[in-house]
């Protein structure tokens, strides 16, 4: 390896500006040359590729977003697309490709390695729903944004006896909502997963109230069966004792900076990424296995989808009696 290549490509994470420069100053302390590639696969198809030293990544470390930005691009789902990108590669004199980011943007890696060029992919996304890892970059500062508010959110609706419902990030993944509600003492958790029912909200909120409570909390991911609008209207028709207010958080729960935890996640995860293109190993992403980083193939990862263990449903339905 001469020279490699690496990206952001899908929803930004908090973290991602850490993985970069953890490959960055990685590979340039094994004497290999690194370009960015903005915009993520929109940038590879327009060529838009640009070097990277250690100056270049120096006080990133904290910042959230992506200095290399992101986008989604449809173009390169196709063949055609991928030669394209393949081309523009091959142009530039790239030996090896990292590729930070979700479901789609590791789809994109692996058509890359099907066209016999070595990628490596780092998961990055606070859904945290990406097979072969523990936790994917973002995810906790993700999680620790959501637990700040629904704290914030509890004591307003303590000095007035409200319920809240509070919108978590989560289309098809209900993790972030979850794990939330289970941290921040909500009463009630609805997940794409594991969906509750109008009444079933309802009756929950109601429960808490005539027990005496001063406040609820109800977390319900964006991607649940009934979306938050549709619970609130539901709870104005059948009203469960307190006012009720709604939260939705949208995009925050994206920014800030990065915790403690996702810099080192993202750090192991950008030198080890470096390591596995260097041994020839491409075709993998690298995760988080217990203590220790893992390659695991990419098509195994694409195949498989990450679920919430039963467990946790269980523990929310417990604690929130």
């Amino acid at each position: 390896m001469r020279r490699i290549a690496v990206m952001t490509s899908g929803g930004d994470a908090p973290g991602m500006n850490a993985a970069i420069r953890a490959v960055v100053r990685t590979a340039n302390a094994k004497n290999i040359e690194v370009y960015g590639i903005r915009r993520g696969y929109t940038g590879l198809l327009a060529g838009d590729f640009e070097r990277l030293t250690n100056r270049e990544v120096s006080g990133i470390l904290q910042r959230g977003g992506t200095i290399l930005q992101t986008a989604r691009n449809e173009e390169f789902k196709t063949e055609r697309g991928q030669k394209r990108g393949l081309r523009r590669l091959n142009e530039q004199g790239i030996d090896g490709l990292v590729v930070i980011g979700g479901d789609g943007s590791l789809q994109g890696a692996l058509a890359l390695h099907q066209e016999d060029f070595p990628v490596v992919g780092v998961p990055g996304s606070i859904d945290n729903d990406i097979w072969g890892t523990n936790m994917s970059i973002g995810t906790d500062t993700a999680l620790n944004t959501l637990l700040d508010a629904i704290d914030k959110l509890r004591d307003t609706a303590s000095s007035h006896e409200r319920a809240f419902l509070l919108e978590a990030m989560g289309r098809n993944c209900g993790y972030l909502a979850l794990m939330s509600g289970i941290l921040g003492g909500a009463e009630v958790v609805s997940t794409p997963e594991k969906p509750i029912e109008l009444e079933e909200i309802a009756q929950a909120l109601d429960d808490a109230y005539t027990r005496g409570k001063s406040h609820a909390i109800a977390v319900i991911a964006e991607g649940a069966k009934h979306r938050i609008h549709e619970v609130a209207s539901y709870l104005e028709k059948h009203p469960c004792g307190f006012e009720v207010r709604v939260t939705i958080l949208g995009h925050v729960q994206r920014g800030g900076s990065p915790s403690a935890f996702d810099r080192l996640l993202a750090t192991r995860l950008g030198v080890h990424a470096v390591d596995e293109l260097v041994a020839g190993n491409g075709g993998v992403m690298v995760g988080l296995n217990g203590r220790d980083i893992v390659p695991v193939q990419l098509e195994e990862v694409i195949s498989q989808r990450r679920m919430i263990h039963e467990s946790y449903f269980e523990m929310a339905d417990v604690l929130s009696r």
